[in-house]
């Protein structure tokens, strides 16, 4: 196994001092100038040992509710042999240099830091061990640790860590790669259901979030974009936002043309964020005209009907001849599906706290999933130098791939050296929905052909989508070559065609996969009831009997997938139970983000058209080790709970080159009233963990909208479900 950390050239491992708190453990990289405790090496410190005992790890990456600052610590904690209620947690801020990189993004946590962070446990828990040894003047083999405690056995001698801690200046660091980690049989943190670590200080109301930071001297900051996206101030009234009590400032920004950077505006300062708020009412914008201000959804949708007439600008996967296929199949179904642009709406509005220091150093408070990206985006944008500028990492109150992109980061550093003070943006609501970097919406123009027995043998979809072209799509708003059925059809055809976008797309919860497990899964469904088969049995055999299809990173293992369906129909009684009229149960999986997630959805829809969503089932295979129980059926419940959302209200509508939605009154989405069970089960598999904050949302859509047919015979192929269209 060849195990590499984060810094530069081959990334030395772990390194040690003794200073008077006890041990310091950390990665050595390049020395940094200027430690602020005497006999403390400048490291990239994860693990701090106290003299009493007490234990500190850093949790290096953005927590934004998806448990990372709870279990990453977890996997040190476990190797350390530490008692978890030994343990604190402190938040690291974003320090390239010494952490690589700190994201929160692609449920990628727990495969990226799986073994590496169990390695920084497993080498400190074997220095304290020689520590001990020296000591006692023993071989170290000898001596075993529990819970704390260095023990030597034969001599029935014990030392605490936090007395072994001050004697680990001497310890030679041992290879990271040559400790031996715990089995698993043994875990006593690892795998065990545990509070998220903030949950106390959350429900107590104490300051966590980016929203709760308060700087000496510090101003809050409003700031009004065009709707337009990247339109340009023509005038504003400033005198009359500087008249209102409380306002210190307002000022226009003259901004740029990255829809990702500063966009050009007008920025008001005040006293408190209402009198800046109250300033922002009175300055009475004109915009400048903008091309965007030509482009609609209603406009996209056309035009991909047009595309959809003639041949893809690229075909990305042609196996067979899908052409000659359908003319030859004995029963085709062709389909029209689309779905919308999405908003992220977090719970926390995006808001940052800048503050420049008498030396032109920057300091930035921001809840941010990508803090690095921010930093060169703002020393870009202001000219310094990103090491002249430092980045506290705050908890995020959601962001789901909102938070990374920093845009709101730049607003505050450039208003706070405007304003030369410490300055606090904070966006509104409405803000947040209409200058987001949305899922892009996406338009599919399907049709598969079946044999006398029922089998798919032919498979075509052009994909009408966003971009410069085909090989150059908006940010996620492109396609692989990869999703299933391909593959698994042996005549296949997916083609590609692009429109050019003025509306800022990024990714969201599940990026791609969001989107595209509606579309496939449910034209997968239709073709199951065209075939009169079961569905779960028409996905088992579309599957067949091979297990890895493909290599590398886009193998699909077809008997996970296999797994993972027959453990949800299962789990719902899949075919035995008797339902009333109008409701249906929907079955749907997909692999995304490296999980394999099978759902079904039981749903009931009244005669109003109104679907009430009555349970959910989800068999989850991500690997053979659930680090955190109880985060992580915490993501499994949400992401299934999101997915139903996005299914059933949310939609955002571009009319003049501008959003049309305003706040949750427009812009839905599913209440605690309305948000059904959700029953989770783990498949423990022999293949390394992965993350799942993200997977298990996709097949949710699908699962719902194969619910409503069965329910009402009605297809859904447009997102948001349209009520309309169920009424009896």
């Amino acid at each position: 196994m060849t195990l590499e950390l984060t810094g530069t050239s081959r990334r030395g491992f772990i390194q040690a001092s003794a200073s008077a708190a006890g041990l310091l453990l950390a990665f050595q990289i390049a020395p940094k100038a200027g430690a602020a405790e005497a006999g403390v090496k400048p490291l990239n410190a994860y693990v701090r040992v106290a003299p009493d005992g007490m234990v500190t790890i850093m949790a290096k990456n953005p927590e934004i509710g998806q448990g990372v600052k709870t279990s990453l610590p977890m996997l040190i904690a476990e190797e350390l042999d530490v008692p978890w209620e030994n343990v604190r947690i402190e938040q690291a801020d974003s320090d390239p240099k010494l952490y690589g990189r700190q994201f929160a993004g692609g449920s990628m946590a727990t495969p990226l830091h799986w073994e590496e962070l169990r390695r920084v446990g497993a080498v400190a828990r074997a220095m304290l061990i020689e520590a001990a040894a020296l000591a006692w003047n023993c071989p170290a083999g000898e001596c075993s640790t529990d819970r704390g405690m260095v023990i030597h056995a034969s001599t029935k001698r014990r030392a605490s860590y936090g007395s072994l801690a001050g004697q680990c200046a001497g310890v030679a660091v041992p290879d990271a790669r040559s400790v031996a980690v715990k089995d698993p049989k043994d875990y006593r943190i690892i795998g065990k259901a545990t509070p998220q670590y903030d949950t106390a200080r959350i429900v107590t109301g104490q300051p966590l979030f980016g929203i709760d930071v308060r700087r000496p001297g510090m101003l809050y900051a409003t700031y009004e974009k065009a709707p337009v996206f990247g339109a340009k101030v023509a005038s504003a009234d400033v005198a009359a936002a500087k008249a209102v009590k409380g306002v210190k400032d307002a000022f226009v920004v003259e901004g740029g043309e990255n829809l990702s950077g500063l966009l050009p505006g007008v920025a008001v300062v005040g006293d408190s964020w209402w009198a800046a708020r109250k300033g922002r009412d009175k300055l009475a914008v004109k915009w400048a005209a903008h091309p965007t201000s030509a482009q609609s959804s209603a406009g996209f949708a056309k035009r991909a009907g047009e595309l959809s007439a003639g041949a893809p600008q690229k075909v990305i996967r042609k196996d067979g001849d899908a052409d000659q296929a359908l003319k030859g199949a004995a029963k085709t179904v062709k389909a029209a599906y689309a779905y919308p642009f999405l908003a992220h709406v977090a719970m926390e509005p995006m808001n940052c706290t800048a503050e420049f220091g008498k030396d032109g150093k920057l300091e930035i408070w921001a809840p941010t999933q990508n803090p690095e990206s921010g930093r060169q985006l703002v020393a870009q944008t202001l000219g310094l130098k990103p090491d002249d500028i430092t980045i506290h990492m705050t908890r995020c109150g959601g962001g789901f791939g909102r938070r990374l992109s920093n845009d709101y980061m730049v607003e505050a550093a450039w208003i706070a050296r405007a304003a030369k003070a410490p300055v606090k943006l904070v966006w509104t609501r409405e803000d947040d929905i209409k200058h987001d970097f949305y899922r892009p919406a996406g338009f599919h123009f399907l049709e598969a052909g079946l044999d006398a027995q029922g089998n798919v043998v032919a498979w075509k979809n052009h994909f009408v989508t966003f971009g410069e072209a085909p090989d150059k799509p908006a940010s996620s708003a492109g396609m692989g070559p990869n999703e299933f059925p391909g593959r698994f059809v042996k005549d296949c055809q997916v083609g590609v065609s692009t429109m050019p976008l003025g509306v800022p797309t990024g990714p969201l919860r599940a990026p791609g996969s969001n989107a595209l497990a509606f579309v496939h899964q449910s034209m997968i469904d239709e073709l199951a009831h065209a075939a009169g088969q079961d569905p779960v049995a028409f996905q088992l055999k579309l599957l067949g009997d091979q297990k890895l299809v493909g290599e590398g990173p886009s193998a699909f293992n077809a008997e996970r997938m296999r797994g993972v369906l027959k453990a949800v129909a299962e789990m719902s009684g899949w075919g035995k139970t008797k339902l009333p009229a109008r409701t249906g149960m929907g079955v749907a999986c997909y692999f995304s983000h490296l999980g394999y997630f099978a759902e079904v959805v039981r749903a009931r829809v009244d005669a109003a058209g109104k679907v009430k969503p009555e349970k959910v089932w989800v068999a989850v295979d991500v690997g053979h080790q659930i680090v955190n129980p109880s985060g992580a059926m915490n993501q499994v419940q949400g992401a299934a709970i999101d997915g139903l959302s996005h299914a059933l209200f949310q939609k955002v509508t571009i009319e003049n080159g501008a959003v049309a939605q305003n706040n949750f009154y427009d812009y839905p989405v599913l209440r605690m009233a309305d948000a059904p069970p959700v029953e989770v089960k783990f498949l423990k598999t022999a293949y390394p963990p992965t993350g799942l904050g993200e997977p298990a949302l996709p097949p949710a859509l699908p699962a719902l909208c194969n619910a409503i047919f069965a329910a009402t015979g009605v297809r859904i192929r447009e997102l948001p479900v349209d009520a309309r269209l169920l009424r009896t």
